[in-house]
């Protein structure tokens, strides 16, 4: 859309600083773009949701996913800084005004991060109700004792919003209620009743796994209401689906035109292999794909940026992009033959990482499953 050109143009001249050789750096030392991340943050980029009294810019969804689509239209990897721009939506929404006063100035001049979310846990996945870390209030603090996997960024992070049950599923109604969220100061916590563990995995995807034995949390920390966590968690989760859809459209977008410049230079047999159908129709497909998602992507925006909920467009929206920039990728990797497999075209590392999203942050099986119950009116399969 042509009244974000200001936004990408921005975002666009920051990641011209960052090329494919700083990025290939990273992902082969395992590392975090520290210095990435350190310049959107002073650019401003990662505070573009916070409000303008706290020191922020005031957009909204729409923008933020025009921010994160660029990183990766441009070759980089917005899931190093994502965290932060969902997280705050939970906050700026549900924090109480203390909560805003005291942390919202400090995130948007990057003195603190919040990249962190911690609700999946090894015995539920997405079987969210049933999770088993628990918040006991005892007096002023609240004990946590549980166990959380694949939390992202905690390393990288000051701050982390956290999902635990206040109340336990045999004394509540509705199995949705009695949980409650907190946000959790990381560097008061670790060491002190939360310890880490890294999890080595196929993408320089910096996640763990915690463990929490009698972490003490003041009651201040709680976010909202005691018992009305899981929907204030489905509002910020509405908003990483379709954050993280804007970024499968920026890798879409990388690899199809990545795939076409290779297939129009490379020359098998006197002529560039684009200008056989075998080569160019995949690129053609791919590019419809990406440009159909992307539809769904802004529907998502407008709906949770008009106050709408926004849950089926979400889905959909992160649903279709995932899928189409995984499309893309393969695309792009058959393009570029053997070449592909070499690190230095770098689609080898982008193929990795727009993978995980046919898997992340929800799978592909339980978008179906909700759009088969929720807008078809089919049984609940689970």
């Amino acid at each position: 859309m042509e009244e974000y050109d200001d936004i990408r143009q921005g975002v666009r001249a920051l990641c011209a600083h960052y090329d494919a050789a700083y990025w290939r750096g990273v992902d082969e030392a395992r590392g975090f773009p520290e210095a990435f991340v350190r310049a959107l943050t002073e650019a401003g980029w990662l505070g573009a949701m916070i409000p303008a009294e706290y020191g922020g810019s005031g957009l909204g969804l729409s923008e933020a996913s025009v921010i994160l689509e660029e990183v990766n239209r441009c070759g980089g990897n917005s899931g190093t800084v994502h965290g932060q721009m969902y997280n705050l939506f939970t906050l700026v929404r549900h924090g109480s005004q203390a909560q805003k006063d005291h942390f919202l100035p400090r995130l948007a001049s990057g003195e603190l991060r919040l990249q962190s979310m911690g609700v999946t846990e090894p015995t539920t996945g997405t079987d969210t109700t049933r999770i088993k870390t628990t918040a006991v209030r005892r007096g002023d603090r609240y004990v946590v004792n549980g166990q959380k996997v694949w939390i992202s960024r905690v390393q990288h992070s000051d701050l982390m919003i956290l999902l635990a049950r206040t109340t336990p599923l045999a004394e509540v109604a509705r199995k949705t209620e009695g949980m409650s969220i907190f946000l959790v100061d990381l560097r008061e916590a670790i060491g002190h009743g939360m310890e880490v563990r890294p999890i080595a995995n196929m993408v320089n995807h910096e996640t763990n796994e915690l463990f929490f034995d009698n972490l003490e949390l003041p009651v201040d920390s709680l976010i909202g209401e005691e018992g009305k966590g899981f929907r204030y968690i489905l509002d910020g989760l509405n908003a990483e689906r379709t954050l993280i859809a804007a970024e499968c459209i920026g890798d879409g977008r990388w690899f199809i035109e990545r795939a076409r410049s290779y297939a129009g230079e490379r020359q098998v047999f006197g002529r560039p292999i684009g200008q056989n159908q075998g080569v160019q129709f995949p690129i053609a497909e791919a590019h419809i794909e990406v440009e159909a998602a992307d539809l769904m992507r802004w529907r998502a925006c407008r709906e949770y940026d008009g106050g709408v909920h926004a849950g089926a467009s979400a889905n959909m929206a992160k649903y279709l992009a995932a899928k189409a920039s995984w499309e893309a990728a393969n695309v792009c990797l058959q393009t570029h033959g053997g070449f592909g497999f070499a690190c230095e075209y770098d689609v080898e590392r982008k193929f990795r990482e727009t993978r995980l999203y046919q898997v992340a942050p929800i799978s592909t099986n339980l978008i179906l499953s909700y759009v088969a119950e929720h807008l078809l009116g089919l049984p609940r399969s689970f």
